[in-house]
């Protein structure tokens, strides 16, 4: 798959999809309402206002309302149809004046649950529901918005350094399976269709300006959103900024450029803790954690139920250790496990993904879906393509001459980027629109880039800021993706300009634990 943006790396925000919410009204049914039932059991985006109902399928904070939105499939053409968007509100606590209308967050991916991640993790933004309702929602193709699928796990792996030509063959076969299983939705993914929806949400809402909050992922959303609506755009805050602007190529060096220098920074506290598996040098340590994914890959270590767990499955589980600073005892554990006794328990927990519902709740969402739409949203995004046609020994030579690129920035990382540069082939040419953002005319709002960050560089931060021409960037010092879950001045930062409309002039530093 494309380089990933992920959702913002806190443990709960991680196990969020684990909820399974049915965003109807109470009465209605939980699964795919008719055309007949829309018409009582959906608002539409034409101003008239979200019915709001109970949730239905998981458990969810108290007061939390759910709802789901008709937008047009194609919103230059109308005439095609509707899709669906599901919401989800917890009301702000404040009565009155005080309350400041909605705001709307978008948690990452693309291809996270907005719904679920609320559910999961509400105490996170308190302080904003004291004034604001805090409005989630899964964006078109995603959770319970129509969800898009492949028929199943993927078959080629995004990480596999192997032939080019055979995975080629694979990703073209499963494009076809993508067709076959998401129905009319998939040729309308992609950012710039899910910035129309959320205007549609805004006016649903019944608000003047969106506010707007949006971490990784979501972030490019928000910056779209600026771009197409920037007299629509309220206070808005990004943090772990995506990038608008490099090729394909370029954003996969760059990931695996932050995923090394994550993991530098984590091999450097592991030097300074007590019994560190790679000891107190950190440049051999780095080169051991090297050698432990090509010993895998060479001699995969029996994992649980007797399957192989390979140097693909170390680099996803120290990959995703690496989005938290929290999850940096557990990797130094796990890799010790691993390393000593040839146990990669450990190791198998950091990379297992999050169940997609809860115990006895039957899911309304493919198992698939989040890779899916992260797929498709990426390829719809980015107007880079390689030839789709092009030979496969041509297609073999290309990725062997980048093959140094990549393994310069990181042995670890950069070959599993590598290999994501065919994914896109076989997927319809994407938009150049988010290329070509510059200056919009946006009001000010306000970046937040982490230095230590895995998924999005700070480097994006600085570059996106240049972009938009109205941003003012927070410096957060510390590690892991994201800065507002971890750090309590970047949420003095975001909480203040959000509430009270205190923005600085300047860039602003936030010391690494603070």
């Amino acid at each position: 798959m494309p380089p990933a943006r992920a959702r913002i790396g806190t443990a709960t925000c991680a196990a969020a999809v684990a909820v399974a919410l049915s965003a109807t009204p109470t009465g209605t049914a939980a699964t795919a309402p008719t055309a007949a039932a829309r018409g009582t059991a959906q608002a539409s985006a034409s101003g008239e206002g979200v019915r709001w109902g109970d949730c239905h399928g998981g458990p969810v904070p108290d007061g939390m309302r759910c709802a789901v939105l008709d937008v047009p499939l194609d919103h230059d053409h109308p005439a095609k149809g509707t899709t669906r968007v599901a919401l989800a509100k917890i009301p702000a606590t404040a009565t009155g004046h005080r309350r400041l209308g909605s705001l709307v967050l978008n948690y990452g991916g693309p291809g996270a649950p907005g719904i679920a991640s609320l559910a999961a993790d509400p105490a996170l933004f308190a302080k904003l529901n004291e004034r604001y309702d805090l409005v989630a929602f899964d964006p078109r193709g995603v959770g319970l918005s129509d969800p898009v699928s492949c028929g199943g796990a993927q078959t080629a792996d995004a990480g596999d350094a192997g032939d080019p030509a055979a995975q080629l063959a694979a990703l073209r076969a499963e494009v076809r399976r993508c067709e076959r299983h998401s129905g009319r939705v998939l040729p309308y993914i992609g950012t710039v269709h899910v910035a129309h929806d959320l205007d549609d949400i805004r006016r649903a809402l019944g608000e003047e300006k969106l506010d707007y909050l949006g971490f990784s992922y979501g972030t490019r959303l928000g910056a779209v959103y600026a771009a197409l609506y920037p007299k629509n755009t309220g206070r808005m805050v990004l943090d772990g900024v995506d990038t608008l602007t490099e090729p394909f190529t370029e954003q996969a060096l760059a990931s695996a450029r932050g995923q090394q220098r994550a993991l530098d920074n984590f091999l450097t506290w592991c030097a300074h803790q007590d019994h560190c598996v790679y000891g107190t040098n950190t440049r051999t340590a780095k080169e051991k954690a090297a050698a432990l994914v090509a010993r895998l890959d060479a001699h995969p270590l029996t994992g649980t139920g007797g399957t192989p767990f390979t140097g693909d499955d170390a680099v996803l589980a120290i990959g995703s250790a690496l989005y938290a600073k929290a999850s940096w005892p557990d990797l130094a554990e796990a890799l010790a496990r691993a390393e000593d006794h040839g146990d990669p328990a450990g190791l198998e927990r950091l990379a297992a993904p999050p169940a997609t519902a809860p115990s006895g709740t039957p899911s309304q969402v493919p198992a698939d879906n989040a890779t899916a739409a992260l797929t498709a949203v990426n390829c719809a995004d980015d107007p880079d393509r390689g030839d789709a046609s092009a030979d496969p020994v041509t297609i073999a030579r290309e990725i062997g001459e980048l093959s140094p690129r990549f393994r310069e920035v990181s042995e670890i990382f950069g070959p599993r980027q590598l290999m994501t540069l065919l994914s896109c082939y076989g997927r319809p040419a994407g938009t150049d629109f988010i290329r070509r953002i510059d200056h919009p005319g946006a009001p000010r709002m306000l970046l937040v880039g982490t230095r230590g960050d895995p998924a999005t560089p700070y480097e994006w931060t600085e570059e996106t800021a240049r972009r938009l021409g109205s941003a003012v960037v927070v410096d957060h010092k510390g590690d892991g993706h994201t800065g507002y879950p971890s750090s309590a001045c970047v949420r003095g930062y975001v909480d203040g300009f959000l509430i009270d409309g205190r923005l600085p002039a300047a860039t602003r530093a936030c010391p690494a634990g603070e």
